[in-house]
Parts: C-alpha cells; sequence; structure tokens
C-alpha cells in the first residue's frame, strides 16, 4: 500500500506563506508528478511529504495512519534527490546496500536486495565500480537503487534528472517509467519541465504559488485546462492568447490556441501575419508570426514548410479546438 493523502495542509516560513492551505489525495500504485514554475511550492510539498519539513497546519496520512509528527525513517518512503548523494569511496554495491546495513539488516538479506535492485537498474556489471567510473545516468540510478532495497510505500523524486544532459534526461525519463510498471509502487515526482510531467504521469498536479490549480491526467489538463495558468503551463509550445476583436468573436474575454491546433495559408484565413523567425527541427517547424491585433504568435508546421522571414501567412484556428476563457481567467466551457 502507498496512499498519501493530505488534508488542509499548510506551510509557514514566518510571515511568510509557502502553502496556504491544500487538499490531495495521491491513490495507491500512481505516477503523481508536481509540476509548476520555480518557486510554486513543489519541492517543498513533496518535503512535508517526506517529513524533512514540518507542517503549520493539517494532516498528512499515510496509509491510513496519521503521520504528520512522524520523523522520515518512520514513514515509509524512500526519497531520491536531485544530487546523487552517493559515497565516493564505497563500490555501488555499498552505496545501495548502506540503507540496510544502517538498518542492522543481515549480510545476506542485504546481498540479495541489492542484487535484485542492481538487476531492475541494469546495474549489475557494474556493482564493484566507484561512483566516479561511472556516468551521470548510472549514478542517478544507483541513488534510484538505494532507494529501492528499503522496499518503500512510496517512492519521492525531487527533480532528480536536472543535473543530466538532453540525451540522458529522455533515457532516464523512460527508465523511471519503466520502473513504475516493474515496481507498482506509488510514485510522487517534482519538475518544473511539463514536457516529464506528460510523458511521465499518471495524474498531474499543477501547482502555483502554494495551491493546486487543477489535477489530472496529462491528456486532461492539455485538452480541459481549467484556466488560463494551466492552459499557458501545459503544452509545448505554449497555448497563444488573444483578447480584443479576436477573443470577442468567440464570446470570451480571451481565447487560447495551440501551436499544432492553427491552420497556415499564404491565400486567405482569419488572422494575417508575417513569419518572424522560424525553426526547424526536422519533423516539425515552429513558426513565430506577428499577427495583427494579436501579437507573436506560435505555429507548428510541417518541417519542410517553405516559409521565410518576412512572408505573409493567414493562421485559422481548427474548428472546435479554441479554449475560451473568462475575465477571471477561468475556462468557459
Amino acid at each position: 500500500m502507498g496512499s498519501i493523502t493530505l488534508q488542509n495542509v499548510a506551510k509557514h516560513f514566518g510571515e511568510h506563506v509557502v502553502i496556504p492551505s491544500l487538499d490531495l489525495v495521491i491513490n495507491d500504485g500512481e505516477f503523481v508528478v508536481f509540476v509548476g514554475p520555480s518557486g510554486c511550492g513543489k519541492s517543498t510539498l513533496l518535503r512535508l511529504i517526506a517529513g524533512l519539513e514540518d507542517v503549520s497546519g493539517g494532516q498528512i496520512i499515510i496509509n491510513g495512519r496519521d503521520a504528520t509528527d512522524l520523523p522520515p525513517a518512520k514513514r515509509g518512503l524512500s526519497m531520491v534527490f536531485q544530487s546523487y548523494a552517493l559515497y565516493p569511496h564505497m563500490s555501488v554495491r555499498s552505496n545501495i546496500g548502506f540503507p540496510l546495513k544502517m538498518a542492522g539488516e543481515d549480510k545476506a538479506v542485504i546481498d540479495k536486495k541489492v542484487t535484485d535492485a542492481a538487476s531492475v537498474l541494469n546495474l549489475t556489471d557494474y556493482l564493484d565500480r566507484k561512483p566516479r567510473q561511472l556516468s551521470g545516468g548510472q549514478r542517478q540510478r544507483v541513488a534510484i537503487g538505494r532507494a529501492i532495497v528499503r522496499q518503500p510505500d512510496a517512492f519521492l523524486f525531487d527533480e532528480p534528472l536536472s543535473n543530466l544532459d538532453a540525451a540522458l534526461r529522455v533515457n532516464m525519463r523512460l527508465e523511471i517509467s519503466e520502473l513504475h510498471q516493474k515496481l507498482k509502487t506509488t510514485m510522487v515526482y517534482v519538475t518544473h519541465d511539463q514536457v516529464e510531467a506528460m510523458t511521465m504521469a499518471d495524474k498531474i498536479v499543477v501547482l502555483n504559488k502554494g495551491r493546486v490549480e487543477q489535477v489530472g491526467s496529462p491528456l486532461e489538463l492539455y485538452h480541459h485546462p481549467d484556466n488560463m495558468f494551466v492552459a499557458g503551463f501545459i503544452g509545448s509550445p505554449r497555448m497563444n492568447f488573444a483578447t480584443g476583436d479576436k477573443a470577442a468573436a468567440y464570446n470570451a474575454r480571451t481565447i487560447g490556441v495551440r501551436p499544432e491546433h492553427l491552420t497556415l495559408s499564404t491565400t486567405d484565413g482569419a488572422w494575417r501575419g508575417t513569419v518572424g523567425v522560424a525553426e526547424h527541427l526536422g519533423s516539425d517547424t515552429f513558426l513565430h508570426i506577428t499577427v495583427d491585433g494579436v501579437g507573436l504568435v506560435t505555429a507548428r508546421a510541417g518541417g519542410d514548410v517553405p516559409l521565410r522571414h518576412g512572408d505573409t501567412v493567414f493562421l485559422t484556428p481548427e474548428e472546435g479546438r479554441v479554449h475560451r476563457f473568462n475575465e477571471t481567467g477561468a475556462s468557459i466551457r
């Protein structure tokens, strides 16, 4: 079991309110991602769950038990940090088994759990190496292995891929997702990267200034954002927004259209604009277009689109793909 329930959880640092009051349910076996901009409270919330920070109010229930005042070691959780925090003088085997050694586990038990964890993480051939002999991705797998051997009720990941280069981030993203499928254990993952959130999560929690803006599956948040903040944060490139006459045509204060939901034409369309920067990515091209009465708009086109800087183009939002928002920024459904 690895269910986690937060009831009216708040966190203040003196007069500074980081998390005003928050309710959240994380079900057993879910992969839940906390996402939001820097300073939104996502890492603080994870540390509250782990017991590394004291709550200023509310309760944290883990597996039906009030864990609000329990020390970290008694919560049945394992945490993987942004820094690998490996012991450089120890082998991979010793690093992975260190928590069990400190807990006084029998050597035979430690050896078996370390061997099993190494097998799951493809580290079997590296058990006798030192951390300096490993790549960044391998070191992160060792840190995860150290968490696995404790056989926790849930894993907590605090931006574990931030120190890796782009290619390794993609590989580790896949490996952690595959690990979740193998272990079927609850995972709570913090990131500021909405691509990680979209590709890894069963459920995304979008945070803004310590408040939960929306909770849902990646596709729910993509197709049905509750407000402009979620609409603008989920999706890459970000959603385009327009006000004035363009929004009034849809009976809204503001409208939003994703770059992939704009149809391009060189002859006619709803919005007229001039091509600025064109980002060619091979399979796709992202065109940054200055549209009359809107401003800068990003449109997604095919990789071989023959448009250049200064060309006149016309954009038409796809039918049924326009998001409408009222004066408070809430979605109009």
